[in-house]
């Protein structure tokens, strides 16, 4: 055989190998294959025949629940009020994150119920959902308040409590009535308030607080706990009652019965939850109840926090000694700081009021609202640096910054590192 012809033999042998190697590795691996989905579909045959329980069915149309979270309370609280809408609009939220980014603000002060009377966000309590309140201006509360925590930001929720025109309109009973006709009383702005001596709305304000604080707010504000100031204050019916002794109950007494049952409700129920209220600036050195029912004696033993509504622009010309109080914020707040530690200081002095109350009191409880809006004045950076250095001085550390518009002095807040 020639050379030539013995090539070829060769070659045809080692292709028909190649061939039948390539034919045997295909057979082997999609057997190998087929076995593998046979297994897999087979789990009774594999496991030898154990149960296996079935993968539950999601409804889809169901609301995803978000576990709401809470954090401690700073050792000092630093705060910027944000209405509902700033809350609920995701860019003009982070523009308040941001300033808590990049300075020394750790808490914000969130709207759950506005002068409206309309709860910010949807209620699940049934009680509470009969009542109507609740709307969707914050529709994802949980989620917001949550990064909000995760940003290391104290979420505090403010009330306006007895300030309520939706309630006064669908529980009339419920409101401050006129003396002339029975009716629901209404101030210069048209608004009505609720009555504070009626035990149903200090159950809804008790039911409202809960329910918040289930939605991960950390500490709740009551704001407007007074009667109405403005108007035709001489009709309003205050269903003031006489006891058996022939003693008249006052306003006074009336909000310290509510501030009473509210702390015990609370604290019973929720202990963790801070709480804090708002009273007029004035009532730091007044002696009298300024007609609204308010007096800082009878509202501290019942509230981890006083929150002193000290802008300078709410008080009256000559006030202290000063022509324009709003053009001189440093010494209207020093001079209101001062008069409300000499207050405290005398009521736990005065051994005619009692032990526990006196030994459950104390300076520290004071945390002012401090403007940062125009009016009488117009504020500034260096102003609203010159509240809080008065503050200071008063040996006060924590404040809450209250602008209506939420545009703030950011300038006016000490600058923080990535570090601190």
């Amino acid at each position: 055989m020639k050379k030539k012809e013995i090539l070829h033999l060769f070659l045809l042998v080692i292709f028909a190998g190649a061939v039948l190697i390539a034919v045997l590795f295909f057979v082997d691996s999609t057997e190998s294959y087929d076995a593998s989905i046979y297994a897999s579909e087979n789990t009774e045959d594999v496991l030898g025949a154990q149960e296996v329980a079935p993968l539950p069915v999601v409804d889809p149309t169901l609301p995803v629940i978000v576990a709401a979270t809470h954090i401690p309370e700073p050792s000092t609280v630093k705060a910027l009020y944000i209405t509902k809408w700033v809350a609920g609009n995701t860019k003009s939220r982070e523009r308040i994150i941001g300033i808590a980014d990049r300075t020394e603000i750790n808490a914000v002060v969130i709207d759950i119920k506005d002068y409206s009377g309309k709860v910010s966000f949807p209620l699940t309590d049934p009680a509470l959902v009969a009542l109507g309140s609740g709307e969707r201006s914050i529709p994802n509360i949980r989620e917001i308040i949550n990064a909000l925590h995760a940003k290391n930001i104290y979420v505090i929720g403010r009330i306006s409590t007895f300030q309520d025109p939706y309630m006064t309109g669908t529980h009339p009973e419920w409101a401050v009535l006129r003396k002339s006709d029975g009716m629901v009383w209404k101030d210069r702005k048209g608004l009505s308030f609720l009555d504070p001596a009626n035990p149903k709305v200090w159950e809804y304000i008790v039911a409202l607080a809960k329910e918040s604080y289930e939605n991960g707010f950390d500490e709740i504000n009551f704001d407007y706990i007074r009667y109405p100031s403005d108007g035709d204050i001489k009709n309003i019916d205050y269903k003031l009652v006489t006891d058996a002794n022939g003693v008249k109950t006052t306003r006074a007494d009336n909000l310290e019965t509510f501030f009473k049952y509210l702390s015990t409700n609370l604290k019973t129920s929720v202990p963790e939850l801070k709480t804090s209220a708002d009273l007029f600036g004035l009532v730091t050195s007044a002696r009298d109840d300024l007609g609204i029912g308010q007096v800082l004696e009878k509202a501290l033993p019942y509230f981890d926090y006083i929150a002193p509504m000290v802008y300078p622009s709410h008080y009256n010309k000559g006030e202290y000694g000063i022509a324009n109080p709003a053009a001189d914020p440093y010494q209207i707040i020093l001079h209101a700081m001062n008069d409300a530690k000499n207050k405290i200081e005398k009521f736990k002095n005065d051994l005619t009021n009692p032990e526990d109350i006196r030994n459950s009191i104390s300076y520290t409880q004071i945390r002012p609202w401090i403007q940062d809006f125009d009016l009488g004045a117009k504020y500034t950076t260096d102003m609203v640096k010159l509240e809080l250095k008065a503050a200071k001085d008063a040996g006060v550390e924590s404040w809450m910054v209250w602008d209506p518009a939420n545009k703030y002095h950011e300038d006016a807040f000490e600058k923080v590192t990535a570090n601190q």
